[in-house]
C-alpha cells in the first residue's frame, strides 16, 4: 500500500470564489487549513461512495423472495456455489 505521509500528488480544482469563501470559513471554523479540509472532506466522501457502491439494495419484495429461496428446504447448490465455498474454504486456512 502506498504511504500516506507521502505528497507528491495534486488535484487543481477551479470554483466560484464564493465556494472558495465557504470552503475557507468551513476550514477555519474547524481549525484546519484549506487543504486539510479539503482533503478530509473529499476522501470522506470518497469512502463513503466506494462503500455504497459495494451495497445491494432490495426491494421488500426482492428481500423475502431472497430469504425465501435461502430458506427453501429442496434448495441445492450448484455446481458454482461449491466450487466457490471450496475457494473460500482454502483462502480461510
Amino acid at each position: 500500500m502506498a504511504s500516506l505521509s507521502r505528497n507528491d500528488a495534486r488535484i487543481n480544482v477551479r470554483l466560484p470564489s464564493e465556494l472558495k469563501q465557504t470552503i475557507e470559513e468551513a476550514a477555519s471554523a474547524l481549525g484546519q487549513t484549506v487543504s486539510e479540509f479539503a482533503i478530509s472532506t473529499v476522501v470522506r466522501e470518497a469512502r463513503q461512495v466506494l462503500q455504497d457502491a459495494q451495497i445491494t439494495r432490495l426491494t421488500n419484495r426482492d428481500r423475502d423472495q431472497f430469504l425465501r429461496a435461502l430458506d427453501a428446504a429442496d434448495a441445492k447448490p450448484n455446481a458454482a456455489l461449491k466450487a466457490a465455498a471450496r475457494r473460500y474454504g482454502k483462502l480461510r486456512g
